[in-house]
């Protein structure tokens, strides 16, 4: 590989640069990173990046208004130190569940996410799993790349070689995803139905459509953030007499109660990948993560090497 580097834009997203880094064989980029006693921060990259094709790696663990200041920071530090490229690598894309204007004098702040990263400089985002696809498409001058955990997760489950599977879809919206796994993994699928009470504006999750009675029960997801959804899910599959429940996403947000509710829930195992760092209080038995590192890893070789990153955005399924 030439002319590459690679940074992490604060300390919470290095553990995710190295091993970037180590899958390709390269050393972290040197930055100092601080923030005066009057709250600014500052930085400085401490090695040339003139003419170099650079990757920033950023996390958005919270706080994520920080998280996007220091990017927006490295990215100009970088601009000015005439990097020919900067790629900005967002596994997890921040405030990317604010994605339209469902309400009336609400932003849409997920497009103001994308044009202020072109202003600030980037030429490239490489992001993950989307909260919505039409994000790709809020950028008006850079490419976007949209990798995918759902590979990642079912390989995961297929190795475990559970019988009787079903895989679950919390909502009509979510059945098409779970189409897709259900295809992967030779299983079938079952829907939860989510209906209004009365004049409740909620929807009640009461009953399935579906066998899942006896059946080792898997509930995918992009992201599991209060865990809301997914409690509603378990309840109804307990309801109906499922023999385990499991569940799967590419992001693990884990805001609020979530932790709790897990902790305190039949759920036998939830997977997640690593896009957002898991902290150690948020640690549990029944949380594994896999990494997808090593496919960000990947694209950033193809696009070195201009090679088509197509075999990696898709999959055929067996």
């Amino acid at each position: 590989m030439e002319n590459i580097k690679i940074f992490a834009s604060s300390e919470y997203a290095e553990p995710f640069t190295k091993e970037i880094c180590n899958c390709l064989g390269l050393e972290m980029g040197k930055i100092n990173r601080m923030k005066f006693k009057n709250d600014n921060n500052f930085v400085q990259i401490l090695e040339t990046v003139r003419e170099q094709d650079v990757y920033v790696v950023q996390t958005s663990l919270p706080p994520v208004n920080e998280r996007i200041m220091e990017l927006l920071i490295t990215i100009d530090a970088i601009k000015r130190a005439s990097a020919r490229n900067i790629n900005v690598v967002l596994p997890y894309f921040p405030y990317s569940r604010s994605d339209k204007k469902d309400q009336p004098r609400v932003p849409i702040t997920a497009k103001l996410i994308a044009e202020i990263l072109e202003a600030a400089g980037a030429t490239r985002v490489i992001t993950c799993d989307l909260h919505n696809p039409s994000i790709e498409a809020y950028f008006n001058k850079i490419n976007c790349d949209r990798l995918s955990g759902e590979a990642l997760l079912e390989d995961y489950f297929k190795k475990k070689n559970l019988e009787d599977l079903v895989i679950v879809a919390t909502d009509a919206g979510s059945s098409k995803k779970a189409y897709k796994y259900a295809n992967y993994l030779n299983c079938p699928i079952a829907m939860v139905d989510k209906r209004r009470d009365g004049n409740d504006d909620r929807a009640i999750a009461n009953t399935i459509i579906g066998d899942v009675t006896g059946k080792n029960a898997i509930i995918f997801d992009d992201e599991i953030d209060t865990a809301g959804s997914i409690m509603e899910t378990v309840k109804v599959l307990e309801k109906f007499g499922a023999k385990a429940i499991y569940a799967g996403c590419t992001h693990g947000v884990l805001s609020g109660p979530a932790i709790e509710r897990i902790k305190q829930s039949s759920i036998k195992e939830v997977v997640m990948t690593n896009t957002i760092p898991l902290t150690d209080e948020k640690k549990l038995d029944k949380i594994t993560v896999v990494s997808i590192a090593p496919l960000f890893a990947e694209t950033i070789r193809r696009l070195n090497e201009k090679r088509p990153l197509g075999e990696i955005l898709t999959r055929e399924k067996e």
